[in-house]
């Protein structure tokens, strides 16, 4: 509604049209949409969201055809460095937001030190076989390294295959090496099937953190009792103090206004989706040159922008063409309400993002 009239851009109004492709959660598929826009409908800036199998291959494209590009929701290194990005040179034409693992592996820690006097620090590793259980995995920048300092141990049995339906190896594994935590970045059907699998075959973690699948309240609800006492990174929530500044919501409006709108719960990615438009706009605004992408690029890389999921600013890095955004962590709390409620139980890195609850053991 706010962009019906038209984007004023340099003293000139110009209309705005949104061209929406699917990529399918498949790189191909994603590459080969990104062409399509780029080649085709010759759009003047593509953005693109959610894991690496999409946000890589349209950045990558991006890249190749010199137009600006703008994406989110992928842990900053398997985004940079899954693409080959040197952290001296950057890159030409695409521009990031979102955490990076240093901020999971913190908060996913500092959820568990708040019990660590009541569990083995024995941690059990579910890695998939793809850019974000790689990279979570890795020896080097990945959680092994950080989580061996602070004095936890971890349990790998490998990668597994996106898609198993036996999780028993590693189940035994964890029973054998007395595992009370697992961890681990996993689509929502294979935790399903895992979480079930360790229930039949008697494994009882005392606390379970793991990226992905226990973002969305449709999972945790689809658990039932066995959903309570799950944790998980928050990237943003109704409780996050940040407000948009393309048109002043909060994100407690944004979350309400969803929720009434659609009859659904808000979900993590819902203010990362607005906050993507948020940025693209803001640099739309202060390009110069419309029709040049170059100087549409130029905004984007001097983007310093308040959104609803917090400060934007490309030029601070950690790396060339980054900005990261802040990470909490949340525990699941099952049949209070109709819907599961995640509260804010870890903020060690933010604590301008207040706690709603305290960190319980599952069970």
């Amino acid at each position: 509604k706010a962009l019906a009239g038209g984007l004023s851009i340099n003293g000139r109004k110009h209309p705005v049209e949104f061209i929406v492709r699917d990529s399918q959660s498949n790189a191909n598929r994603a590459a080969s949409a990104a062409q399509e826009l780029l080649l085709r409908e010759e759009v003047d800036l593509i953005t693109a969201t959610a894991t690496p199998e999409t946000t890589n291959p349209v950045a990558d494209q991006a890249e190749l055809n010199a137009k600006p590009c703008l994406t989110n929701d992928t842990p900053w290194q398997p985004h940079f460095f899954g693409r080959k990005g040197d952290p001296k040179k950057g890159f030409e034409w695409t521009y990031h937001f979102f955490w990076g693992l240093e901020d999971v592996i913190s908060v996913y820690s500092g959820i568990w030190d708040q019990a660590a006097d009541k569990t083995s620090k024995v941690v059990g590793a579910l890695w998939p076989n793809d850019p974000d259980g790689n990279a979570w995995g890795d020896p080097k920048i990945g959680f092994p390294p950080v989580l061996n300092k602070k004095g936890y141990k971890i349990v790998d049995p490998g990668r597994f295959q996106v898609g198993s339906d036996d999780y028993s190896a590693h189940i035994s594994q964890f029973r054998k090496a007395g595992v009370d935590i697992v961890t681990g970045v996993v689509p929502p059907p294979d935790f399903t099937t895992f979480w079930l699998q360790a229930a039949q075959q008697g494994f009882k973690p005392k606390m379970v953190t793991v990226g992905k699948a226990l973002e969305f309240p449709q999972v945790i609800k689809s658990l039932g009792a066995k959903g309570d006492g799950l944790s998980v990174e928050v990237w943003w929530s109704p409780h996050h103090p940040y407000k948009s500044g393309f048109n002043g919501m909060s994100s407690k409006e944004l979350a309400d206004a969803y929720q009434k709108a659609t009859g659904r719960p808000w979900t993590m990615p819902l203010a990362f989706k607005h906050s993507l438009f948020e940025v693209a706009i803001d640099a739309l605004k202060r390009t110069r040159d419309i029709d040049k992408p170059e100087s549409i690029r130029d905004a984007l890389k001097t983007t310093d922008y308040q959104s609803i999921v917090g400060p934007i600013n490309f030029r601070k890095g950690p790396v060339p063409n980054i900005a990261k955004t802040p990470l909490v962590g949340g525990q699941w709390t099952v049949g209070k309400r109709e819907w599961p409620v995640l509260d804010i139980v870890e903020n060690g890195d933010h604590p301008d993002i207040a706690r709603t609850g305290r960190v319980r053991l599952i069970g």
